[in-house]
This record gives structure tokens, C-alpha cells and sequence, in this order.
């Protein structure tokens, strides 16, 4: 029998009080036990970026981290992004407008990975773009969408 670490994460502003395993992950924390499945579960090995989540402002992969690694730190889901009046984001509102998404299993990854790309100067050309979004995988092939989308938001943020 496993013992339980009680863990607090203060996920999009709120603070939880939580009893995980050790070896639990952020990914498993936010989706089984917070009830935040907006982030999601592709491959489980760090490989898709589905899992994508900003932990203290860095895109970190979910499945790779564990929980109790995020502890006093504060993480931002795709659920967070949106203003509490419901304003989506620039990234959010962009993928809409640029139809960048197809089946949108990938699309909150993608769009979390989008804002720390923005965020980090790293939007300045369509390369650019496509180099720091390699980590993010789409099966249906919604690239070129992807790309427009978040040039569009990178010049929204930057005016």
C-alpha cells in the first residue's frame, strides 16, 4: 500500500488541498483528481504536447512532472487563460478565427504552447513559429492553421 503526500497547487489562481501518491503526476492530478480536463492525455511519454500546462510561467509537459514538483508554484491550465468575464484569450479567440483546429485534441497543447511562444519572442516569422510549436503534435495536419493563428494573436499582443 502507497501513502498519500498531501500536496497544495494553486492552479489558475485557486489553491487545492490534495492526498496524492508521490508518483502521481501534474497531468493525473489536474484531470482526476481537480476535475480540469481540458488538459489532456495523449501519449503519456512526453512526446505529443498535449499535456502542455505553464507551471510559474513555463510550458512544462504534464505527464513528465509530478505533482508534488509543482507545489507552491503557480500553474495555469487551458481552462485559466480566459478572463473571468469569459474574454478568451488572443491565442484562444486566434485559433477560432484561423479555424485551427480540426478534431481539437491537441488544440489546448497547442494553444498553451502558442501563449508561451508569444510570450517569448519567439513568434517572429512563420519558422520561427513552426520551430517552437515542433513539440506540439496535430493528427489531422491543422499546421498551417496553427501557424496563421498564432501569428495573428503575436500581433494582437503585441499591439
Amino acid at each position: 500500500m502507497t501513502s498519500k503526500t498531501p500536496i497544495h497547487l494553486t492552479i489558475n489562481g485557486h489553491r487545492h488541498e490534495l492526498e496524492v501518491e508521490p508518483r502521481v503526476t501534474l497531468l493525473d492530478a489536474l484531470r482526476d483528481h481537480l476535475g480540469l480536463t481540458g488538459t489532456k492525455k495523449g501519449c503519456d511519454q512526453g512526446q505529443c504536447g498535449a499535456c502542455t500546462v505553464h507551471v510559474d510561467g513555463q510550458r512544462v509537459l504534464a505527464c513528465l512532472t509530478l505533482a508534488a514538483q509543482a507545489e507552491g508554484r503557480a500553474v495555469t491550465t487551458i481552462e485559466g487563460l480566459a478572463e473571468s468575464d469569459g474574454t478568451l484569450h488572443a491565442v484562444q479567440a486566434a485559433f477560432l478565427e484561423q479555424d485551427a483546429f480540426q478534431c481539437g485534441y491537441c488544440t489546448p497543447g497547442q494553444i498553451m504552447s502558442a501563449v508561451a511562444c508569444i510570450r517569448e519572442g519567439r513568434a517572429g516569422s512563420d519558422d520561427e513559429i513552426r520551430e517552437y510549436m515542433a513539440g506540439n503534435l496535430c493528427r489531422c495536419g491543422a499546421y498551417p492553421h496553427i501557424v496563421d493563428a498564432v501569428r495573428q494573436a503575436a500581433l494582437e499582443v503585441a499591439s
